[in-house]
């Protein structure tokens, strides 16, 4: 009642997806290390983007705006409106 087995297949056909039946035995520790890169660089480039990031218009006071935590110029712009700077 299981369906039966598996078909025969070409043995010599190869694929970039690993052909018929594939389940590799390591692709739990593939899946970890590739999300681990696609991470890092989705970090870098968050990283350049915030550093590269120009205002002509800060967010007003009070206000939620999420780059705020990351954004150099705002967190200096914020630190100079404190100490009483333009």
């Amino acid at each position: 009642m299981s369906g039966g087995g598996k078909i025969p297949y070409p043995k010599h056909v190869w694929s970039p997806a690993g052909g018929w039946y594939s389940q590799p035995s390591n692709w739990k520790a593939n899946t970890a290390v590739f999300g681990m890169v696609i991470v890092g660089v989705t970090a870098m480039m968050w990283k350049l983007s915030a550093e590269r990031e120009v205002r002509t218009k800060f967010p007003e006071e009070g206000r939620f705006f999420p780059s705020r935590y990351w954004s150099k110029q705002i967190i200096e712009h914020e630190e100079n409106q404190k100490k009483g700077g333009s």
